[in-house]
């Protein structure tokens, strides 16, 4: 007979650091700290974290306000710059480029959205291609960034160095009370009528104890894959890129306030610009080119010398088929990987914190809450999935094996009918609570060249030159204000300089 009143979670054990342990502790530490809950974090310094990932999409925005971060004070730690979205350059068929911006394009008209109206009038003098009307891209294309009268006319995220990020949160995070473990986990004990995680065992005999176990082990999955036995879905059929090799490089000028992705033979490369240094990347198919060689193309295409030696790494595209299994919880590589195309990562570790706080436990661990967590995060690793499947197969390159394979293969059913909707009239719906809106489809459709036969009928019901002249304004001052903007290494300098690397002195117990 289940316990009516198991009792509260009293002990919260996070395994592994990195950027996703130090996330959900920082938030512990903000949210669960109610004197009477303990919270653990055990990692060794002798295990290296993949520490890569560093642009954001500005989600990331709330969560650092949720915690209380100063932007100021997170950009002189961090070594931050801000994004404003990311160009895609050779995607569609080698020799073209787009701009994926944050906040969208235009504005609605009389409730018909801007991309229709743009679409019928698209061919008049005057109104140009739809970046122009992104605040976002007319901004990053002049490399201008500003926050007049303290409210951001733009949307935007964050470039960061993701190892600082993690070292910034555990200085918020202990300070506010979580404890740090030193040591290296050799084995678990279970509870041998639940199943559930009852302690992990350290090498020196240590065992700590927890009510709720919160795995940040990365790729190896230590508590829910390997102790939990939860199976991983493989996705690599849709996304074949399954290396990446990393080089920073020296800063360039100017400083971007954009990512650059550019599709190469077999992937594509990142450039993520910081204050300090750029982040450069390679991912690529170990299927269509060896290792040696999408090192090579890497070196050949920067355009600063490189400050270390090339980093490689190894993944496969997909997800653990459950996140929450008993009393154990998957934050990022432990639960699911999707490549860095748009910088999603570190956006579904927030996720998954977010959804576990408000779907938190007692002792008795609700399946209810349990499945509904399982269901929101499903369908949120789903439809990240099919954003950056669209990428891929959207594309008439057949200049190599590997993008005829993206190309022509068989693509999800849930994205197969988004497609088809678009290619008729343009149109695009959200669903439930899904990452990218209708504006992220239509310029990556559009940036690609997957242009619709027609559009929404009802824009015919508008007079077609009133709306053209108000289209045609909001162009002029889309581009006024982005003018008017201070230049973003500028901006970066008065706001945020980076202070460089502090030392860590906060306390570790063994």
């Amino acid at each position: 007979m289940t316990d009516p009143n198991p009792g509260p979670i009293r002990k919260v054990v996070i395994v592994g650091g990195g950027t996703a342990g130090w996330m959900a502790a920082a938030a512990a530490a903000r949210y669960l700290d109610d004197g009477q809950r303990q919270v653990v974090l055990i990692e060794s310094d002798a295990i290296g974290t993949v520490g890569v990932g560093e642009a954001t999409i500005p989600p990331i925005l709330g969560f650092n306000a949720l915690l209380g971060i100063d932007e100021r004070d997170f950009l002189r730690a961090t070594g931050a710059t801000f994004k404003l979205g990311i160009e895609f350059v050779g995607w569609d068929t080698g020799d073209d480029r787009y701009m994926h911006a944050f906040g969208g394009h235009g504005r609605d008209i009389q409730g018909l959205a801007f991309h229709q109206l743009w679409l019928k009038l698209r061919d008049r003098p005057g109104i140009g291609a739809l970046e122009e009307y992104a605040p976002s891209a007319v901004a990053a294309y002049l490399h201008k960034f500003g926050q007049p009268g303290g409210q951001p006319p733009l949307a935007y995220a964050y470039h960061f160095d993701a190892g600082l990020y993690a070292a910034f949160l555990r200085r918020r995070a202990e300070a506010g009370g979580v404890t740090r473990i030193e040591g290296r986990i050799t084995g678990t004990d279970r509870d041998p009528l639940t199943g559930h995680v009852r302690a992990v065992r350290l090498e020196g005999g240590q065992s700590v104890d927890g009510d709720l176990f919160i795995d940040c082990s990365g790729f190896r999955s230590l508590l829910l894959g390997e102790t939990m036995g939860v199976a991983f879905e493989d996705w690599s059929h849709w996304l074949p890129c399954d290396r990446a090799v990393a080089v920073p490089t020296e800063p360039s000028t100017p400083l971007l306030p954009y990512t650059r992705a550019t599709a190469r033979t077999a992937g594509w490369q990142w450039r993520i610009p910081l204050q300090h240094r750029t982040g450069n990347g390679h991912v690529y198919s170990s299927a269509h080119i060896s290792d040696d060689e999408a090192t090579a193309t890497l070196l050949a295409n920067l355009d600063s010398k490189p400050t270390a030696e090339p980093r490689q790494l190894r993944f496969k595209a997909g997800r653990r088929e459950r996140l929450w299994e008993g009393n154990v919880v998957a934050l990022g590589l432990a639960g699911g990987f999707l490549e860095p195309l748009e910088s999603t990562s570190i956006h579904l570790i927030q996720t998954g914190i977010s959804k576990l706080f408000a779907l938190f436990p007692d002792r008795g661990f609700s399946a209810v809450e349990r499945d509904e967590y399982n269901r929101l995060m499903g369908d949120a690793y789903t439809s990240v999935r099919d954003f950056i499947i669209l990428h891929y197969h959207a594309t008439r390159r057949d200049d190599s094996a590997f993008w005829r394979h993206v190309r022509t293969m068989p693509i999800p059913d849930s994205l197969t009918r988004k497609l088809t909707l678009f290619r008729k009239n343009a149109r695009i719906f959200r669903y439930d609570d899904e990452l990218f809106g209708i504006s992220s489809w239509v310029q990556v459709l559009l940036g690609q060249d997957v242009v619709p036969v027609g559009y929404d009928p009802i824009v015919d019901a508008l007079d077609a030159d009133r709306v053209a002249d108000a289209v045609r304004q909001i162009r002029g001052a889309t581009l006024r204000t982005a003018q008017a903007l201070p230049g973003h290494g500028d901006f970066v300098a008065t706001h945020g300089r980076f202070e460089g690397v502090p030392p860590m002195r906060s306390p570790v117990r063994t």
